[in-house]
Parts: C-alpha cells; sequence; structure tokens
C-alpha cells in the first residue's frame, strides 16, 4: 500500500500569539501547515522554519488580508486539500461606539466575521466530499456577553458564536465538527491597547488571578481538535472563572 497523505491545517493570524501557538500544536500532532497573516511575513517564516525543524513537517506560508473575499479564494485555491481550519484571524476597537466610523466598524466585521465565511464556503465543499474535517473558530467571552467600548468586536464574536452553532448542525451529517472556543484575557499583543493598571484592573476581576497563557489557549485548541467526533456545535469557555 502507499504511504497515506498528510493532513493539513490551514491557521489564520499565524505569526504570533494564540495562533502561533496554535501552529506549534497542529504541528506536534503531525499536521503539515499553511500558515495565513495579513502582513507579519517575517515572524511567520521563523515560524515556520522552527516548526519544520522541530517537528518535521511542511509548511507553508502565505499573506493575505482576510477581509478580502478576493485574497482568500486566491489563496484557497492554492492551498489544496485542508482537514482543519483554525480561524483565529482578528482585531480589535476599542471607543464609544458613538466615536466609531463606519469604515471602523466594517474593518472589524469584515476580519473578525465575514472572513470566517469566506474560508468556510471555499474550505467546507472539499471536507464534505471526503466526510471528513474540523473547523475550530477562536472567539472570546466578549462574544457571549458583550464588552462596554467594544461593541462591534463583541457583535464580531457574538455572530461568530452563532455562525458556529448554525454551521455544525448544517455539517454535522457529513461527519464534520465545527467547534468555537471562547476565551477570556490571554496575554498577546491584541492587549496593548490597555494600560498596566487596566490589565492589573482587569486580573483582579479574574477569580484565577491572572492572566491566561496564548500556551495554555493553544492546549486547550488541542484538546477541541481531539475530542470525539460526537463534539460538535459547541462553544467552550476559557476564562479563568471570569465571566
Amino acid at each position: 500500500m502507499g504511504e497515506s497523505v498528510k493532513r493539513k491545517a490551514l491557521i489564520t493570524g499565524a505569526s504570533r500569539g494564540i495562533g502561533a501557538q496554535v501552529a506549534g500544536v497542529l504541528a506536534q500532532e503531525g499536521y503539515d501547515l499553511l500558515l495565513v497573516c495579513r502582513s507579519s511575513l517575517r515572524e511567520m517564516t521563523v515560524l515556520k522554519e522552527e516548526l519544520e525543524e522541530k517537528y518535521g513537517i511542511c509548511a507553508e506560508t502565505a499573506l493575505c488580508d482576510v477581509s478580502d473575499p478576493k485574497q482568500v479564494e486566491t489563496l484557497v485555491k492554492k492551498a489544496g486539500e485542508i482537514h482543519v481550519l483554525i480561524n483565529n484571524a482578528a482585531i480589535s476597537h476599542v471607543g464609544l461606539l458613538t466615536d466609531m466610523s463606519i469604515e471602523q466598524w466594517h474593518q472589524v466585521i469584515d476580519t473578525n466575521l465575514s472572513a470566517v465565511f469566506y474560508f468556510c464556503r471555499l474550505i467546507v465543499p472539499q471536507m464534505v466530499q471526503r466526510k471528513e474535517g474540523r473547523i475550530i473558530n477562536v472567539s472570546s467571552v466578549w462574544g457571549n456577553v458583550g464588552a462596554s467600548t467594544e461593541v462591534a468586536y463583541s457583535a464580531s464574536k457574538g455572530g461568530l458564536n452563532s455562525f458556529t452553532k448554525a454551521l455544525a448542525k448544517e455539517l454535522a451529517p457529513s461527519n464534520i465538527q465545527v467547534n468555537a472556543v471562547a476565551f477570556g484575557m490571554i496575554d498577546t499583543s491584541m492587549n496593548a491597547c490597555f494600560s498596566r493598571e487596566e490589565m492589573e484592573a482587569l486580573k483582579e476581576e479574574i477569580p484565577a488571578d491572572r492572566i491566561g497563557r496564548a500556551e495554555e489557549a493553544g492546549e486547550m485548541i488541542r484538546q477541541v481538535l481531539n475530542a470525539p467526533t460526537y463534539f460538535t456545535g459547541q462553544i467552550v469557555t476559557m476564562d479563568g472563572g471570569w465571566i
């Protein structure tokens, strides 16, 4: 018998933070990788080389503005078979709703929510044909409960949660699992907008008395990835008991 085809995972927002940790987890699990980000090619290339050397997998890198459906289509056409899709790319916007421009609103919604649709609509058909695949969406506790001064971000993640549940029902007959992980405060560059004092105040609200680590987020996604196939349509929350 010939050697079986290696399984491949596509990760958006893969250059740093949770995305980079998930890339490491998937490489450790033996997946070849397609690492995608908007502009941080140098960081992503370093990650690619580290993972290839450490785990003996093959990794590719691609620059793509995930909010642009044409760029997504071009990327997916070249990607080949994708067995695992990790929709991780996201941006935040902190400020009063009334101070937010229409362009800023669309930028958040298109990056955090529409991009997930763009990738899924193109990759799901091949998963359906194989009767196998996993989609994991990286969400937020603000998608569960909403956050003052983060209305667009909360709306995008709330939409992502509903998207996850609905698509899971649609794809369950085809043996495709769709889940999301709603993270609380995780130590990534997305929190750069908060001062040290603000971060300390947030930490005091968290029963675990600390900010989560990106490594822990990666391990949580590993557990969802390796869950039984009956586990689908779930929004798993990991927030140190915060919300």
